[in-house]
C-alpha cells in the first residue's frame, strides 16, 4: 500500500502568509501514486451507473478523465467563463471575498445522467455545490463526488452533505 500523504509536498505561506498548500504535483509525478490515486478516486463508484464525470477546472481535470476512463463513463469539463466553446448554462457562487462563475456546455448532460464530481480538493464546499448546481440544472443527478483532499476544518462536506461523498486524504 502507498502512503499517499507522502507523496503531497506541503508548501507554507503559498499562495499568501498563513496558507499551507499541498502541492500534488509531486504526487502526479510518482506512477505508482498517482495509480492508487485514481484507483481510489474510481473504486468508490464501481458498480454504480455512471454517465459522466465532471472535472473541475483545473486540477479537477487530471484526475476526472482518468476516473471516467475507469467507470467506462463519458468525461464533461466544467470551466471559468468564456473557456468553453459551444452554448453553455453558468452558475455564479460566492467565494470568501467576492464572487467567481463556472460554465458547462449546454449538451454535456442529458436528463437523469448519473453524474459523478471530481476535484482535487474539498475545501469550504462552494465550488462542488455550484457545480452539482449546474448539473441539476441540465437535468442530471449527481451520484457522487470524489475528492482527492478534504481540509475537514473548514467544514466543506457540510454544504454538500445531501449527497455521497468520498475522500482519500484528510487533513
Amino acid at each position: 500500500m502507498v502512503d499517499l500523504k507522502d507523496l503531497i509536498r506541503e508548501v507554507p505561506d503559498f499562495p499568501k502568509p498563513g496558507i499551507l498548500f499541498y502541492d500534488i504535483t509531486t504526487l502526479l509525478k510518482d506512477p505508482v501514486g498517482l495509480h492508487w490515486a485514481v484507483d481510489s478516486l474510481a473504486n468508490h463508484y464501481i458498480g454504480r451507473v455512471i454517465d459522466r464525470v465532471v472535472g473541475i477546472e483545473a486540477r479537477g481535470f487530471i484526475f476526472a478523465p482518468m476516473v471516467a476512463y475507469r467507470l467506462n463513463a463519458g468525461f464533461v469539463p466544467v470551466r471559468k467563463p468564456k473557456k468553453l466553446p459551444a452554448e453553455t448554462a453558468r452558475v455564479e457562487y460566492s467565494l470568501e471575498y467576492g464572487k467567481d462563475a463556472l460554465e458547462i456546455h449546454r449538451d454535456a448532460i442529458g436528463e437523469g445522467n448519473q453524474v459523478l464530481i471530481i476535484d482535487d480538493l474539498l475545501a469550504t464546499g462552494g465550488t462542488a455545490a455550484a457545480v452539482a448546481q449546474l448539473v441539476e440544472s441540465l437535468g442530471g443527478k449527481v451520484a457522487g463526488m470524489g475528492f482527492l483532499i478534504e481540509l475537514e476544518f473548514l467544514k466543506g462536506r457540510d454544504k454538500i452533505s445531501q449527497y455521497d461523498l468520498h475522500s482519500i486524504l484528510k487533513y
